[in-house]
């Protein structure tokens, strides 16, 4: 980004060095107002659930107050869940959603927004929680029944309602380990505040990907796991891995249209020391094809250090480490950076339904490859999966 009175001089320095400038968003202010408003368009009755709605973008108030209100509304399949709190005291919240109530449950683990400005994430998955809860399509039941959910859609509070108030552009949580000048980054002293939560967890910590500068907008902390939102998860995560089969943890961020499979420091050579590894790229990939199919939109599967960049301490790559999970993704979603974190609002929908499409088709795969094998007596196939049975035995 460049600051309107640093235009002319940018642009005299890149073309000293005869580089080709391709201009994605003219005003970056106007885009971030844009944002707050609700997206121009009458809304179907099933693109709203009791307060919420899905052509604009929520705070964290306006969430929290929602996630409380599905509770009250579904009192016999729905617990709000406190998974900890943030550096400021706020309430890491989030909700379970359970309709089998099975002493040695499935359980998926799904969270967002580690990165406060990538707020499509806990859009995205507001709208997973509304399906799961309303919707009769026979596949998005089977895939919310089979399994126990953990839904948090806004893990990083603080850094989320930093973004809203004061710098729509903010990653960080918002810690004050070691507030300096950023001068030597040509970035505000602001910068100095915060930890990136995804390069905090205590797996290959501080390694590839990651910064020790407290201005970067990548450091690590002063130690793994110094945050508390960052003990939060892995806490929680090793509650669910002891409670039943632990499925899925996926975590959503945006934006590149990716879905990762761990470890992301890894190079290519060495990935199948990843237990299950093949498997994982399987299912990742088979969303990914699904997720095409509906709008045409393209991701990518892999690990970070082939599609995107190598990292370290990162959550998912944790939880893949340091618990029985079978599998575990990063999924980066809408766009490839044309509006990047501001995505606009008309896209939440769009974006949300093709989620879901690869969500029930890496379920659909995760069957075939016989990892419910131990599931539920009562376990609801998904229409594609009856549909292959009667193929292979007719």
């Amino acid at each position: 980004m460049v600051p309107a009175y640093n235009k002319i001089r940018f642009l005299d320095i890149v073309k000293e060095s005869k580089m080709e400038v391709i201009e994605i968003i003219t005003d970056l202010q106007q885009t971030i107002e844009e944002q707050l408003r609700p997206a121009a368009r009458s809304l179907r009755s099933d693109e709203t659930y009791l307060s919420m709605n899905w052509n604009q973008y929520h705070n964290l108030e306006d969430t929290y107050k929602w996630l409380d209100e599905v509770q009250r509304n579904n009192p016999s399949v729905v617990t709000t869940v406190v998974m900890g709190r943030s550096v400021e005291g706020r309430e890491i919240k989030g909700l379970k959603i359970n309709f089998r109530n099975k002493t040695n449950p499935v359980i998926g683990f799904l969270t967002g927004t580690l990165h406060a400005r990538e707020w499509i994430t806990p859009s995205t998955l507001t709208w997973i929680i509304k399906e799961f809860l309303t919707s009769n399509n026979r596949d998005i039941r089977a895939l919310a029944e089979n399994i126990e959910w953990h839904i948090f859609p806004i893990v990083n509070p603080d850094g989320y309602v930093y973004t809203f108030t004061t710098n729509r552009m903010w990653r960080k949580n918002r810690s004050r380990f070691d507030s300096k000048s950023c001068s030597h980054m040509n970035a505000s002293d602001d910068m100095s505040n915060g930890v990136d939560l995804n390069r905090n967890f205590d797996f290959v910590w501080m390694g590839s990907g990651s910064s020790n500068d407290s201005c970067a907008i990548t450091y690590a902390g002063p130690t793994a796991f110094s945050e508390p939102e960052t003990r939060a998860i892995s806490n929680y995560a090793l509650r669910l891995n002891a409670k039943g089969q632990l499925l899925y943890y996926i975590d959503f961020h945006s934006f590149t249209q990716l879905i990762l499979v761990p470890y992301s420091h890894l190079p290519e050579s060495e990935v199948h020391t990843v237990e299950n590894y093949d498997d994982m790229y399987k299912v990742a990939v088979s969303a990914a094809d699904k997720i095409r199919e509906r709008n045409g939109t393209v991701y990518r599967a892999g690990i970070s250090s082939v599609v995107m960049y190598p990292m370290t301490g990162t959550s998912f790559d944790w939880v893949k480490n340091n618990t029985k999970v079978s599998f575990s993704f990063l999924i980066e979603l809408r766009d490839l950076g044309q509006y990047g974190f501001l995505l606009p609002a008309e896209q939440i929908i769009p974006n949300s339904l093709e989620t879901m499409d690869g969500l029930i088709e890496m379920d659909k795969t995760v069957q075939l490859l016989g990892y419910y094998s131990s599931g539920p007596s009562n376990f609801i196939p998904s229409l594609g999966i009856i549909l292959c049975a009667f193929v292979l035995v007719y």
